[in-house]
């Protein structure tokens, strides 16, 4: 794994918001001389080290649905803020077997030893149109002789094929939330409806805001009056179960199909870390991570469960603290281990390695020059030296 210079594509704004990412001029907030995506960068791995992360990605994602199973069995869902009338609903969602696309994974990784994990974005998984389109035209623009870890389109239509099997009948939705002012998740669901569409399903875009309650037929319904019999979302599961409408939505689940389903709320939580650590102390994918405080850890980073984009969180090491903003934390923490990103040029990347239903389906790589990837980081293409 090296990091590599080269200069941008002639008229790359161009090229990238023709692909759809028309958000990288708002993704960012204001003030920042880097752009968001940026190609002026890229990283190289070898084959080998790909196939490796291959293999640890799959094994991290067969980790996680264990603690699945785990907190249902145990009925552990106090650990991870879940209100008590939603657990059992969790459960049956999970025996249920209701069906999952994707998630990604954010790594540690700096070549020289196994990729540790930070988090794992199961449920509104964003950067996505980067990993899977964008970057893969640059590939071909640039270095047309190398290869890329990226299987991620052909993977998502395959996996909405098996999905149509078992849905409802008539149109999927596909329902972003108005509250996203960068337009990312816009055209992040965008992508998601584009990608089933490919793969033979018909569709409708929705806003969260417009979906309505038919009280006389007990169901959920778009603003033309039509049944949403299965929905798309980038809206998080403890947003809806919090919303005035989310025991209707919790409970909906037995007769309509949600992606992602229920049971993806304890995965897209950072207990699930702590719970991780328990089953499967001294992995060598894993930090150390606790519920209860830090226990013996002297150099340690404060997550809370439920936080986003680096905000609310804090890094204690011997004789410094540092903190990000955010209103992050009501729910709950988790301590983990820290260990700070490596360092490439003054950079310090974050893998985020995809998995579309339980496979391993490609990267993508944000940087950032402090210790916490945030939203002033900025997403950098790779290739796999051939």
């Amino acid at each position: 794994m090296r990091r590599e210079t080269s200069p941008p594509r002639d008229g790359w704004e161009a090229i990238i918001e023709s692909q759809g990412l028309a958000y990288h001029r708002t993704a960012h907030p204001g003030g920042l001389d880097r752009p968001y995506w940026d190609e002026g960068a890229h990283y190289v791995f070898s084959m080998d080290e790909v196939l490796s992360l291959e293999a640890q990605v799959e094994e991290l994602h067969r980790m996680c649905l264990h603690v699945v199973e785990h907190v249902v069995e145990r009925g552990r869902y106090a650990d991870f803020a879940v209100p008590e009338w939603a657990g059992q609903e969790i459960a049956d969602s999970w025996r249920r077997g209701d069906p999952h696309l994707f998630g990604r994974f954010d790594l540690r990784y700096d070549g020289t030893g196994p990729a540790k994990l930070l988090e794992y974005n199961a449920d509104t998984p964003t950067s996505l149109l980067e990993s899977s389109v964008v970057q893969w035209f640059w590939l071909r623009d640039r270095h047309p002789g190398d290869d890329q870890w990226n299987s991620i389109h052909e993977r998502l239509i395959d996996r909405w094929r098996q999905i149509a099997e078992g849905l409802p009948t008539g149109p999927s939705h596909f329902a972003w939330t108005r509250m996203d002012e960068t337009g990312e998740e816009a055209m992040t669901i965008a992508y998601l409806q584009e990608t089933a569409e490919q793969a033979g399903l018909s569709t409708i875009a929705v806003a969260m805001e417009d979906i309505g309650w038919d009280g006389l037929n007990l169901r959920f319904v778009d603003m033309e009056r039509r049944v949403i019999r299965s929905l798309c979302k980038l809206y998080p599961w403890e947003w809806a179960v919090a919303d005035p409408f989310g025991a209707r939505a919790v409970r909906q689940q037995v007769s309509s199909t949600w992606i992602e389903p229920l049971w993806k709320m304890l995965l897209s939580n950072k207990a699930l870390l702590a719970v991780l650590w328990e089953l499967y102390p001294g992995h060598p994918n894993l930090l150390p991570a606790y519920l209860d405080g830090p226990r013996d850890l002297t150099s340690y980073i404060v997550k809370p469960l439920l936080g986003r984009e680096g905000a609310g969180m804090r890094i204690v090491t011997p004789g410094t603290s540092v903190e990000t903003p955010g209103d992050y934390g009501a729910e709950g923490h988790v301590h983990q281990e820290f260990q700070a990103l490596p360092l490439f040029d003054g950079w310090r990347p974050v893998l985020g390695a995809w998995v579309v239903h339980d496979e391993a389906a490609g990267v993508g790589i944000r940087e950032t020059s402090g210790l916490v990837t945030d939203d002033t980081s900025s997403f950098v293409p790779h290739r796999i030296e051939l």
